[in-house]
Order: C-alpha cells, then sequence, then structure tokens
C-alpha cells in the first residue's frame, strides 16, 4: 500500500497498483480462507478448520458507529500498529475492512476483508485494522477471547522473536526488519 497519510479507510493502492498474493501472505504467515458467512453456523469448512486449528470459542461484533461505544477511538486504537501474543483469527460476516501487515522488507501490505473472509494473523506480525468507507463490519471471532494489544516497538516481545525466527528460519537468510 501507499503510504499516504490520507484517511485510513480509503484503499491507499500504489500507483501503478501493486497486489500481492495469498502465497505471498502464506509466507509472513497470514493464512486466508474464503468461507460460506450467509451459512457459517452450518458450514463444514470452518468446522473443519475450527477442528484442526483447536478453536473452541467464537463471538459476534458489529463493529460500526451505531453499536459500539467509544467507536472513534476503537477505531484509532485498531489502526496503532501492534503485535498480539496469540494468533489474531477473524472472519468477516458482513460488511468490509482492512488489515495491514508487515512485509519482510517491513512495509505494509494491505488485506481487504470482504464477506466471506477468514483471516489468521500469526502471533508477533505487526499490524493494524480500520473500516473502510462503509464504516461497518461483523466480526466472528475464534478462538479464546484474548485481545491484548502490544504496540510498536515490540523487537523484544518473546512472541516477537519467535515469529522473526520463524521467518528467517523458512527464508533460510539473515532477518533485518521482519
Amino acid at each position: 500500500m501507499d503510504e499516504s497519510n490520507e484517511d485510513p479507510r480509503l484503499p491507499h493502492h500504489r500507483n501503478p497498483k501493486e497486489f500481492v498474493s495469498l502465497d505471498t501472505l502464506s509466507e509472513i504467515g497470514v493464512l486466508h480462507w474464503k468461507l460460506n458467512a450467509k451459512d457459517y453456523e452450518n458450514d463444514p469448512e470452518l468446522k473443519k478448520i475450527r477442528d484442526e486449528r483447536g478453536y473452541n470459542y467464537m463471538d459476534i461484533l458489529d463493529l460500526c458507529p451505531e453499536k459500539v461505544e467509544n467507536y472513534e477511538q476503537k477505531l484509532k486504537n485498531f489502526f496503532t500498529e501492534h503485535i498480539h501474543a496469540d494468533e489474531e483469527i477473524r472472519y468477516c460476516l458482513e460488511g468490509s475492512g482492512y488489515f495491514d501487515v508487515r512485509d519482510k522488507a517491513d512495509r505494509w501490505i494491505r488485506i481487504w476483508l470482504k464477506e466471506g473472509d477468514m483471516i489468521i494473523l500469526p502471533a508477533g506480525i505487526y499490524h493494524r485494522f480500520t473500516l473502510d468507507t462503509s464504516n461497518y463490519l461483523m466480526r466472528l471471532f475464534i478462538g479464546e477471547p484474548v485481545w491484548t494489544p502490544y504496540n510498536r516497538p515490540q523487537e523484544d516481545h518473546p512472541v516477537r522473536k519467535e515469529y522473526v525466527k520463524n521467518l528467517a528460519e523458512k527464508a533460510r537468510m539473515p532477518v533485518s526488519a521482519y
């Protein structure tokens, strides 16, 4: 994405546009599925993912000005670059928004999450979140409800060190930024 300070809810494409493959996201530990959001309660693919990854908890959050107390402050907090000590699992049932993650060169990659998209961000990856201009997203949380953000810099946090170590081993080359 570009480095503009304009409204974070805009797409922020580089000029010319650059797109990133799912394989590139996978290389930095980000996983993606396209699921049936209209029937998520009966979706066999979602059940399979939950069973295989041991996710035993879920709840739903409507993220919009009408339903979230201190909405503007919450969005500001979500958009502050941070890591988590656990995976961040998000499944979009309705609406849309952006997850920004850092690539291996410490540049932002913008992921547009829309209805049916499920992503898993690995523990320790720098990221941030914002809605797009629709100002609405219904998220399904999966996994134990631990949402403690650790704002950047966190280079000495054990989970960040483990993430960087795993990336370096995967690439078998020295790590400078990650």
